[in-house]
């Protein structure tokens, strides 16, 4: 059986029905989530602040942006709003959508976004903002409308892939860019909450990745095809899972012996 589908049925036989549950199997997943996810777009996100936020809600000795600790502390509180809704399985929504970006981007918008152009997290955008090679962004008139359609058609798609659903519903939002700013994290939360409440294990983009991935969404962005954005999703599945399955079938990674790292070192 090819690894992504026992990656798939792996998760299932979790049979995940409370948020403690969804605590003790994403205890690791969430952490790594967030640094990646943080660190596509924030150079100094760090996994070692990142790991002190979700574990002990703080940092020490911290010199940097005070941007990328608002961040990351962000993205442990996304979680917590979420987790009930994962478990409950409640649908996409425009309120959603808006709340995870409110949570998100809490406290990171510039002085240019916030008080010159009057945005704000939790708001669509009020200016329009593009992105990508192709410069894609919907007019901040159809924001609303192309964002109802999208979560109406997700939330109506009846087919047994979820990660093909899950992969549309990333590329058009982000083709749509809704939001000033934030809308990379956004996206890739988003879909991994469908994915959940579609019991399907969710991914990790990883940031050494991030140019496959920006790839993907520019061919998307310019043929409307989705299939490399699908297969990378479908790598991105197994590589976040590999080490969990390896350990559910038994496998335990082999290091080196005292004598051949004591050969390397002399």
């Amino acid at each position: 059986m090819e690894r992504y589908r026992q990656i798939i049925q792996l998760w299932q036989s979790y049979k995940i029905t409370s948020a403690a549950d969804l605590d003790k199997y994403l205890d690791s997943f969430r952490i790594l989530f967030a640094f990646h996810s943080g660190k596509i777009e924030n150079e100094e996100v760090t996994y070692h602040d990142t790991r002190e936020i979700f574990e002990n809600g703080r940092v020490v000795n911290y010199t940097g942006s005070p941007r990328a600790l608002f961040e990351q502390q962000n993205q442990k509180l996304c979680y917590e709003v979420l987790k009930e809704k994962i478990v409950q399985k409640e649908p996409l929504s425009i309120e959603l959508v808006k709340e995870i970006h409110k949570v998100l981007t809490s406290g990171t918008y510039d002085e240019r976004r916030y008080i010159a152009n009057l945005e704000r997290p939790g708001e669509f955008k009020k200016h329009d903002y593009v992105t990508g090679f192709y410069e894609v962004g919907s007019a901040v008139e159809n924001v609303e409308r192309e964002m109802e359609e999208l979560i109406a058609e997700v939330n109506d798609y009846e087919g047994k892939d979820a990660l093909k659903a899950a992969t549309y519903l990333h590329a058009r939002f982000e083709f749509i860019h809704p939001f000033a700013d934030g809308n990379g994290r956004v996206g890739r939360t988003l879909m991994n909450y469908y994915l959940m409440i579609h019991n399907h294990p969710p991914l990790i983009v990883y940031d050494e990745d991030k140019r496959i991935y920006y790839e993907c969404l520019q061919k998307y962005d310019e043929t409307e095809d989705l299939n490399p954005l699908y297969e990378f999703f479908k790598y991105e599945v197994e590589k976040t899972w590999e080490k969990t399955l390896a350990l559910a079938n038994g496998i335990n990674q082999e290091r080196k012996g005292l004598s051949e790292l004591e050969d390397k070192l002399f």
